[in-house]
C-alpha cells in the first residue's frame, strides 16, 4: 500500500505541473506580450482556463495531504526549513486567484482593472519561480537540519537553502516550462490568425526551456551538486533525457505546423520524461540536506496509517477523476478525443 500512496503522490505532482503549470504560464504569456496582444491573450486565457482554473489546485492539495498524513517527518522538514518560499507561493496563488476573479467579475469596470491585470500577471510569474526554488532548495544540499550543538542564524537555516544560484536556476527552468506549456495549450485554442502568434511564442519558449535545462545541469556539474552528479551517473536517467531530446524534433515540427493534438501530447510527454528522469536518479532520496540524503520512505507513517491513506486515495480517485474528466470534456479542454 505504501507504493500505492507514492504513486498517487507522483501522479498528483505530474498533473499539477502539467495543468497548473500551463495555468501559471498563461499569465506569463500575457505579461510578456505586447500591449496590442495582451487584450487578445487575456480574452483567450479567460475562455480557456476560466471554467477549470480552480480544479488545477486539487493536485497540490492532494500532495500536501499525502505528505502530511503519510510522511509527517518529511512534511515537517519542508514546512519548517522552507516556510519562507512556501508562504510566498501561497501568497502568489491567493493574489492570482483574487485578481483573476475581479478582473472578470468586478461590478464596475474602472481603473482598478489595471491593478487586477498586473496582479494576475506578476503573481503568475512569481509563483512558479518560488515553486521551482522550493524544489531547488530540496535538492541543493543547503538545508542544514537544526543541531543544538551548532547554533545557526536565521539566514543560514531559512534563507540560504532556497536563495542561491542553483535554486534560482531551477526556478527559472520551471517558469520557462510553465510558459512553454501555456503557449502549446493556446495554439489549440486560438483562431487561424491568432495561432501564428502562439506558434511563434511556443518555439521561443521551447528554446528557453532547453537553454534553462542546460544551465541547471552545467552549474550543478561544475559546482558538484549531488543532485546533478547522481543524475549524470545514472544510465537510466540519461536514457530518459536522451529520449526527451529526440522528441524535441517532432515536437518542434508539430508546433511549427500548429498541430493541436500532437503538440500537446508531445509537450506533455516531455514534462513526464523530465520528472521521470529526476525520480529515476534519486528515488527514494527526494531531499538532499547538507550532510545527508533523506529517503521519503524512511519517513513513512505506521503501516496502519498508510493502509487507511491508500484506501482513501483509491476511493477518492474513483470519485474525483471521472468528475474532473467530465469537467474538462464539457469545456472542450480534452482535444485528443475529438476529430
Amino acid at each position: 500500500m505504501l507504493y500505492v500512496v507514492l504513486s498517487f503522490l507522483m501522479v498528483a505532482l505530474l498533473l499539477y505541473v502539467l495543468l497548473a503549470g500551463a495555468d501559471f504560464g498563461a499569465g506569463i504569456v500575457e505579461l510578456f506580450s505586447s500591449k496590442a496582444h495582451q487584450a487578445l491573450t487575456k480574452k483567450t486565457i479567460y475562455r480557456v482556463i476560466g471554467p477549470v482554473w480552480e480544479a488545477n489546485h486539487i493536485w497540490i492539495i492532494i500532495i500536501v495531504v499525502i505528505l502530511w498524513v503519510g510522511f509527517p517527518e518529511f512534511y515537517n522538514i519542508l514546512v519548517i526549513y522552507l516556510h519562507v518560499p512556501l508562504t510566498l507561493v501561497l501568497l502568489g496563488i491567493t493574489l492570482r486567484g483574487v485578481s483573476f476573479v475581479f478582473r472578470h467579475y468586478d461590478a464596475f469596470k474602472d481603473q482598478s482593472q489595471i491593478l487586477y491585470d498586473w496582479m494576475f500577471r506578476i503573481s503568475s510569474l512569481v509563483t512558479p519561480i518560488f515553486l521551482g526554488m522550493t524544489f531547488g532548495a530540496m535538492v541543493s544540499g543547503n538545508i542544514t537540519l537544526i543541531d543544538p550543538t551548532k547554533p545557526l542564524s536565521f539566514y543560514e537555516l531559512f534563507i540560504m537553502p532556497w536563495l542561491n544560484p542553483f535554486a534560482l536556476l531551477i526556478g527559472f527552468f520551471f517558469t520557462a516550462l510553465c510558459t512553454f506549456l501555456a503557449t502549446v495549450l493556446l495554439i489549440g485554442e486560438a483562431n487561424a490568425t491568432e495561432r501564428l502568434l502562439y506558434v511563434k511564442k511556443a518555439r521561443i519558449t521551447n528554446s528557453i526551456v532547453i537553454l534553462a535545462g542546460f544551465l541547471v545541469l552545467s552549474y550543478g556539474y561544475f559546482n558538484a551538486h549531488l543532485f546533478v552528479t547522481k543524475f549524470l551517473k545514472n544510465p537510466y536517467a540519461i536514457g530518459v533525457v536522451g529520449l526527451s531530446a529526440i522528441l524535441i524534433f517532432p515536437l518542434t515540427h508539430s508546433i511549427k505546423k500548429a498541430k493541436k493534438i500532437r503538440s500537446r501530447f508531445l509537450a506533455g510527454v516531455q514534462v513526464v520524461l523530465i520528472l521521470l528522469s529526476a525520480i529515476i536518479a534519486h528515488f527514494p532520496d527526494i531531499l538532499i540536506a547538507s550532510h545527508n540524503e533523506l529517503s521519503i520512505i524512511s519517513t513513512a507513517s505506521a503501516p496502519k496509517v498508510i493502509n487507511v491513506l491508500g484506501i482513501s486515495l483509491l476511493i477518492g480517485g474513483a470519485v474525483i477523476l471521472p468528475g474532473l474528466y467530465h469537467l474538462f470534456k464539457s469545456f472542450k479542454m480534452i482535444k485528443i478525443l475529438e476529430p
